[in-house]
């Protein structure tokens, strides 16, 4: 779904990049916190095995809701957004609350002398899931703009069917359920451990004067909680400062996909038609680029700069406001033997001015934004190159309409093929990272912590989405710079976190056994 969410926002909603890139990333963080809340209903309350079914439920009826917003005739657009906004909640809390509870529940299948089959399940699950990304990716956008459907492209059946699917995965799931091994909740294990935490800080404040040191801030609580639970709670939070910085590389990571997208959603065409009979004389001039262009110098925004026009021998002067590092063509058309002369900057402000409108009245203005000819035929405008600007004059010859092609910026020169290693390094980054620590926060989570432990690692995926939008929204920075930015970030991180992991001491499951018997021989 994610992979033509900001199509959708863009096209079908109409919103602005800002808005929808904005949109688009509070929805990836909150899929990304809202693992913490189905990890603390799956160790506390239902178990793993009920909130997975459950919270699945949740995400069906989320893509319900979505679909029936991406109908044209069910309502304006104000029901549109609304049904759309709710959707995505209720998705981002279905999949978030899924997410640690399905890693989890795969993990508990195999028991503590199984290490090396776990660790194949985390690979073979992970790969399951990016075989999944790869399908969607291409299936779903065939689905919205191959089926047409209400008059336009399919975005409603493109929602519908992730929903179907996942029922039918659901009820495969739960056709399983005899085989599955399950661990039952052992309570508000969440409330206990702030609980301690709470109880050592608040004892050790009291007391540190006048007891002597001991190891560790947690073993303040020892006079009222066992040694198993302070053991349990001091290997989570040793894990979770590990995750600190690993934000950051989700940061990077996330981002690849929308760029992408709104790059392409950048190779917009802009057509117009005109058979006035002046573009004849002015053909010679103005299709030809000249040796230079030449840079006004403007000072301070929106200061008038005078224009002379010279046309069979009659001059006119024209003032406009303009400003500073803004792009603007001039149009220049006779009326009543007299030479006019529009400065067109914002394509939406230029439609309001009255001689321009009088100039491309055969233009229309259309819902989703674009200009679009209402009588002209099939134009030919030969190869248009990515990264390139190219200005058209179109001209009526002998009843035909004939473009003339000006290139004001040249196209990039770099071949795409150049991105291959690219995303070949960044995907092989992203497997070693996500597989090792999904097994990491597994075996180094206790028995009763292991969904909150996995949540706690999708939380590195959603401040890393935050990070994004602090940068993105708040610095303004051109695109090169941002990239350049978190790559410089993520190379920091890197010898953070490789210091930090030099100086974690991996616990043994065994020695949490251990702890578990003292504690029940203590009661006994």
């Amino acid at each position: 779904m994610k992979a033509l969410l900001t199509l959708y926002f863009l096209t079908y909603l109409h919103w602005d990049k800002d808005l929808s890139t904005a949109i688009y990333h509070a929805f990836s963080s909150l899929c990304y916190f809202t693992p913490i809340l189905g990890a603390i209903i799956a160790d506390s309350w239902l178990g793993k095995y009920k909130t997975i079914i459950y919270l699945s439920i949740v995400y069906v009826i989320g893509h319900v809701v979505k679909s029936v917003g991406a109908i044209p005739t069910v309502g304006n657009t104000d029901v549109h957004i609304a049904l759309s906004m709710v959707g995505l909640i209720l998705i981002a809390f279905g999949t978030g609350g899924i997410k640690p509870c399905v890693a989890a529940f795969g993990g508990d299948q195999f028991d503590e002398e199984h290490t090396s089959e776990r660790q194949k399940f985390f690979s073979i699950f992970y790969m399951s899931i990016n075989a999944g990304s790869l399908l969607s990716t291409v299936i779903t956008p065939i689905l919205r703009s191959d089926v047409q459907c209400f008059g336009g492209d399919c975005y409603a059946l493109a929602f519908g069917v992730p929903a179907a699917l996942m029922i039918v995965a659901l009820v495969v799931f739960i056709s399983g359920s005899s085989l599955y091994k399950r661990s039952p909740p052992e309570g508000n294990i969440l409330l206990e451990v702030c609980s301690c935490i709470g109880f050592a800080i608040r004892n050790r404040w009291q007391r540190a004067k006048y007891d002597p040191p001991r190891k560790h801030w947690l073993d303040w609580a020892e006079e009222k909680y066992s040694k198993r639970l302070i053991q349990e709670i001091k290997m989570v939070l040793r894990v979770l400062v590990l995750y600190i910085p690993l934000p950051m590389f989700w940061a990077l990571f996330d981002q690849q996909e929308l760029v992408c997208l709104l790059s392409l959603s950048d190779v917009l065409f802009y057509q117009s038609c005109f058979s006035y009979e002046f573009y004849i004389n002015l053909l010679v001039s103005v299709c030809q680029d000249p040796p230079e262009y030449v840079t006004l110098p403007v000072v301070g925004s929106g200061q008038g700069q005078t224009i002379d026009v010279t046309l069979n021998g009659k001059t006119s002067e024209f003032q406009y406001p303009v400003e500073q590092q803004k792009a603007y063509s001039i149009i220049l058309y006779s009326d009543t033997g007299a030479v006019k002369c529009e400065l067109v900057g914002d394509p939406q402000t230029a439609l309001n001015s009255t001689e321009y409108s009088r100039l491309v009245k055969v233009l229309r203005r259309t819902s989703s934004g674009f200009y679009r000819l209402r009588a002209c035929s099939n134009l030919n405008l030969g190869l248009l190159d990515f990264g390139g600007s190219y200005t058209f004059v179109l001209m009526e010859e002998s009843g035909t309409i004939v473009p003339y092609k000006m290139e004001d910026v040249k196209a990039n020169d770099v071949h795409i093929a150049w991105q291959i290693p690219q995303y070949a390094l960044i995907t092989m980054g992203e497997v070693l990272f996500s597989i090792t620590g999904l097994e990491f926060s597994y075996s180094q989570a206790p028995a009763n912590m292991k969904s909150v432990l996995q949540g706690g690692w999708l939380l590195t995926v959603a401040f890393g989405n935050v990070i994004v939008l602090i940068v993105a929204e708040g610095a303004g920075l051109e695109q090169w710079k941002e990239f350049l930015l978190f790559a410089c970030l993520l190379l920091g991180v890197f010898i953070i976190f490789s210091i930090m992991a030099h100086f974690y001491t991996y616990v043994d499951p065994e020695q949490l056994d251990k702890k578990r018997l003292q504690d029940n021989n203590t009661l006994q």
